[in-house]
């Protein structure tokens, strides 16, 4: 088994769950257990200066080869899974030599990856496809990002004839849940510039990014016997409801693409008593990022003054924002990447990320950090997959870059 397919294996099933309403850094201990391999992989390969700190942030150098004088890149993936769906006890499978069919993932709960929903799938038939058991999410994004760079790293210390500058690498925590970057050391770092080998499906190439915020809203209403309720009980969760309502059902993520921006209702928990909800915002446009935000607070406000009695508390939280403005003035930078993507065979995408990397928060720290292909597809979730041809691209991909940059 190769290196790439054997890292890859081993990361995924060691559970890095992260955790929203866990304030530490790292939001989980648990991710230190991968964390710990990672640094000793590092140390096997012969990377030098590689420190560990007690946030769960991995860095590490590559040396320079050359007596030129090129940019220092960087190289930069997450380490967590995301929360919203079971990463526990994950079993990859190896589907070799795919025959362009519904894929059973588990026959027993009678889980089944159609090509009716997803006929991307379509796309691969004759590769070898890593796929889960039909009960967890598969951990792609973004262990897959770590072994693709770690593989272009070990590859380029063992051919010590293709000549690259140095090569700085960071592997964050709690990504998922909107922290990677927040104690990232950009100074220590010290690289020109980056890449978050943190896309999805071969060929992405990303510099635009959703801005985003989270509202939690919290209802407070009044519990009375329903027998003798007339004209005194409030209702929470009707009001929760109505205020779901009355934000534009055609700008969900089910009905948005491309720069679209939309709300998603992403928790809804309560009583008659008290209920609160979460929900998300994203755009690309500055401009309709704040309109969304200001129709949700109108919203509010609307709801607080035709039920006078009940009590609604919103709370929105900026969580990052379009890096487009900060990539723009060092464009070469995404110009560098889409010829080292078509040199390694790859066709380009460039489009804009319907989410956020930690290279969106670190371009605003000052470190321009545009996105790149893994390979997966269907993150967070049971029908999440992965080619392991597009991640041998994304590894070429990744040697292309520093060659070039060298030159």
């Amino acid at each position: 088994m190769s290196f790439l397919l054997n890292k890859f294996t081993e990361y995924v099933k060691i559970d890095t769950t992260s955790n929203g309403k866990n304030k530490s850094c790292p939001s989980t201990e648990i991710q230190f257990n991968l964390a710990k391999i990672i640094v000793k992989d590092l140390e096997d390969i012969g990377l030098i200066d590689i420190t560990l700190d007690e946030n769960g942030y991995i860095i590490g150098t590559l040396p320079s080869n050359t007596a030129k004088k090129v940019p220092t890149i960087g190289f930069i993936a997450h380490m967590d899974t995301a929360p919203s769906f079971n990463g526990t006890n994950i079993k990859p499978r190896i589907i070799e030599n795919y025959d362009g069919e519904n894929i059973t993932l588990n026959k027993d709960l009678n889980i089944i990856m159609t090509l009716k929903d997803f006929p991307e799938l379509a796309n691969y038939k004759g590769q070898d496809l890593i796929v889960t058991d039909g009960t967890t999410l598969l951990g792609a994004d973004d262990k897959a990002g770590i072994v693709e760079i770690l593989t272009a790293l070990k590859h380029l210390k063992e051919n010590p004839s293709i000549e690259h500058g140095e090569i700085r690498v960071g592997f964050t925590p709690d990504e998922e849940i909107g922290r990677g970057a927040n104690l990232f050391d950009v100074k220590k770092f010290n690289a020109d510039f980056a890449y978050t080998i943190d896309g999805g499906e071969i060929g992405e190439l990303e510099f635009e990014n959703f801005n985003a915020c989270s509202a939690h809203v919290v209802i407070e209403g009044r519990d009375i016997h329903p027998g003798a309720s007339k004209n005194k009980m409030i209702n929470s969760i009707l009001l929760a409801m109505e205020l779901n309502s009355m934000l534009p059902c055609n700008e969900r993520p089910e009905y948005t693409e491309g720069y679209e921006g939309f709300f998603l209702l992403h928790e809804f928990s309560g009583s008659i008593e008290k209920t609160e909800i979460d929900l998300i915002i994203r755009d690309h446009s500055k401009e309709k990022f704040l309109e969304k935000k200001a129709l949700i607070t109108e919203a509010v406000n609307y709801l607080e003054k035709k039920y006078v009695d009940a009590k609604f508390t919103l709370t929105l939280t900026d969580s990052y924002y379009n890096m487009r403005e900060m990539i723009e003035p060092v464009y070469h930078i995404v110009e560098l990447a889409e010829k080292a993507m078509i040199e390694a065979g790859v066709t380009p995408n460039i489009k804009p990320i319907r989410g956020g990397t930690d290279g969106a928060r670190l371009s605003f720290m000052g470190l321009p950090c545009p996105n790149i292909f893994t390979g997966g597809h269907n993150f967070h979730g049971k029908f999440e997959f992965i080619p392991i041809q597009s991640m041998e691209k994304s590894v070429q991909v990744i040697l292309k870059i520093a060659e070039l940059n060298a030159k």
